[in-house]
């Protein structure tokens, strides 16, 4: 499966699917919460929370691949990442882009 933030795959002809999508929401952690909160004092990167982010891109990503594949799609293009809180604590992380088959 070939994943591309652009419109097109150079020199490939391809038939549109439709839009695929795939999300997670992911919550704070209390423990990592506190210890978060004590970093942002001092400033500097929160590792935990930069590291949640990416499970939940890797986790929306793959669930978008998995939509895609049910399709019969050879690629997912113009892939773009969407996040949003949906309660105090929690975030939604969303990736979406348009599934294609390869006509060449």
């Amino acid at each position: 499966m070939i994943i591309v933030n652009t419109d097109y795959i150079s020199g490939k002809e391809t038939q549109m699917l439709g839009l695929v999508k795939g999300s997670t929401i992911q919550s704070k952690n209390i423990g990592r919460d506190i210890t978060q909160s004590l970093k942002t004092i001092v400033g500097g990167e929160l590792k935990a929370y930069t590291d949640m982010m990416n499970d939940a891109r890797e986790i929306a990503t793959n669930r978008m691949i998995e939509e895609a594949q049910r399709l019969g799609a050879d690629a997912v293009l113009n892939v773009r990442y969407a996040t949003s809180a949906v309660m105090a604590g929690a975030a939604e992380v969303m990736a979406y882009g348009t599934a294609v088959k390869f006509t060449n």
